[in-house]
């Protein structure tokens, strides 16, 4: 009978697995059994809901967005954190750097040669043509582009792979510090960004006071030379011939870099000059097209060819274009 009786204990013990204490027959070792049992299973539902909870907060963490404008007016969705970054322009690169993240740079363009560990970083194709293909393999999570002309060709393969596209459009030079701040938010480094910033605008401001002081000098901006292209109302450079203490006689043609006559180039009559050449350019656009060639600023010796990569980078350096620009309109100025 008593071994009939444990046989039918075990038997229970096993159906009943981690509860077979609360079958004991002995009261006193019931009571003991089930308080160890009731800790045990206590401890086995904390253990796993702090797993549950650690494997929703890491899903969270790694899936949470942020819906952004950007200065195409486009609404951007991108990840809280940013670690990985493709810039389809040179001063966007250099913004990158300058605000800390170039550690997240995976890829930018051929034409993206500063600073020095840009030239380092895998490359995409040129500005306008950029290579899809190598973007997707690179896995960004948001690719920077200078302005919105670029977004048509690929925006939408990039959206079907999840990949943002966020566009700047500077006017102004108060836009370039407008575009470092807000991709230096964006990538969580808003006290360095501002830092910089704040650094750039001094020196802006400088420039500003010495200039007020001359007359403005009639310039003309010569962005290359055959075909005749300059700037116009919507280019950051007529902003920043402006602050140099110039006044660009282009200055209300329409559109940002307009196609240029050479009869209306004549008609100018400028006092000065303004070549951008050197830097990436080489050698490119370093004589003065030959319509000016009789032009107030030829004939007065008042042509100035500075680091083109100075005054076509809407980016930190562009106030190094400015500096120089408003030395050579204003010598008297800065000594």
């Amino acid at each position: 009978m008593r071994l009939l009786e444990r046989a039918g204990r075990a038997k229970r013990r096993r159906r009943f697995g981690l509860f077979a204490c609360l079958i004991a027959t002995d009261p006193k070792r019931r009571r003991t059994s089930f308080a160890a049992a009731l800790q045990i299973f206590v401890v086995a539902i904390a253990a796993l809901l702090v797993a549950s909870c650690s494997r929703s907060e890491n899903v969270s963490s790694s899936s949470a967005t942020r819906a952004v404008t950007d200065e195409a007016g486009r609404r951007v969705v991108l990840p809280q954190k940013i670690d990985r970054i493709i810039s389809l322009a040179p001063n966007l690169t250099e913004i990158v750097y300058a605000v800390g993240a170039g550690d997240r740079l995976v890829g930018d363009t051929t034409y993206c040669d500063y600073p020095e560990p840009a030239k380092s970083v895998a490359k995409v194709g040129d500005t306008m043509t950029p290579s899809v293909e190598r973007i997707i393999a690179l896995k960004p999570q948001i690719v920077l582009v200078s302005t919105a002309s670029q977004l048509e060709a690929f925006t939408n393969q990039l959206s079907g792979q999840q990949i943002a596209v966020y566009v700047t459009n500077p006017q102004s030079l108060d836009d370039v510090f407008h575009s470092i701040q807000t991709l230096g938010d964006l990538f969580n480094e808003h006290d360095r960004a501002a830092s910089v910033v704040s650094g750039l605008r001094t020196r802006a401001d400088a420039v500003d006071a010495a200039a007020k002081t001359a007359k403005p000098v009639k310039v003309f901006y010569q962005v290359a030379g055959e075909p005749l292209y300059t700037i116009g109302r919507e280019a950051f450079t007529t902003d920043l011939i402006r602050r140099a203490g110039g006044a660009s006689v282009t200055a209300e043609v329409p559109g940002a870099f307009p196609r240029f006559s050479d009869e209306a180039a004549l008609a100018a009559k400028p006092d000065a000059i303004i070549l951008p050449t050197g830097g990436s350019m080489g050698e490119g656009n370093s004589a003065v097209v030959s319509a000016l060639k009789n032009s107030p600023a030829v004939l007065n010796g008042r042509v100035y060819k500075i680091n083109g990569d100075l005054l076509s980078r809407p980016g930190p350096r562009l106030v190094d274009g400015l500096e120089e620009m408003a030395r050579a309109l204003h010598p008297e100025a800065f000594r």
